[in-house]
């Protein structure tokens, strides 16, 4: 069986504000919703026994580019502030999207820390030619960098 990359989990401070962004704002998918127990055995962090929250997020792609978001409940874990920034051990997530300006504007709005303006961009693509994309960059609100680009034709 050939190796898929299905889902990269990022940690978040509050899941309510968190789906906020990624379900009302980017438009994905909740795939799973769960509180579960961390086992010995398989824990990024924390301890046996400590409750989480895990919540899967998808575009149109179920099985694929799955977003985990996870809470930890109790204990709550501390963590410092965000502080919005690329660097060294910070994902990047690249996101195609329908519509750069609502999301820009929907970011605005709630008070998240982007990158740029809605901005036209050309890049060499896959096999020759060129990709068109309208972009932006936005930072989730831990702290996670979020580059969505819509396709252009021409």
């Amino acid at each position: 069986m050939p190796t898929i990359i299905k889902r990269t989990t990022i940690l978040v401070r509050n899941m309510d504000k968190t789906l906020e962004f990624y379900r009302d704002i980017l438009g994905l998918n909740v795939n799973y919703d769960e509180e579960l127990t961390l086992a010995e055995e398989l824990r990024p962090a924390g301890n046996a026994g400590d409750k989480v929250r895990l919540v899967m997020v998808a575009g149109e792609q179920p099985e694929s580019g799955v977003i985990g978001l996870l809470q930890w409940i109790d204990p709550p874990m501390a963590g410092a502030d965000p502080n919005n920034q690329v660097g060294y051990g910070n994902p990047v997530f690249v996101l195609t999207v329908d519509d750069v300006q609502a999301i820009y504007e929907q970011a605005q709005a709630a008070g998240l820390k982007l990158l740029n303006p809605p901005a036209e961009l050309v890049f060499p693509a896959i096999g020759g030619g060129e990709v068109r994309i309208r972009s932006i960059g936005v930072f989730d609100p831990d702290g996670h960098f979020l580059e969505c680009n819509q396709h252009l034709s021409g």
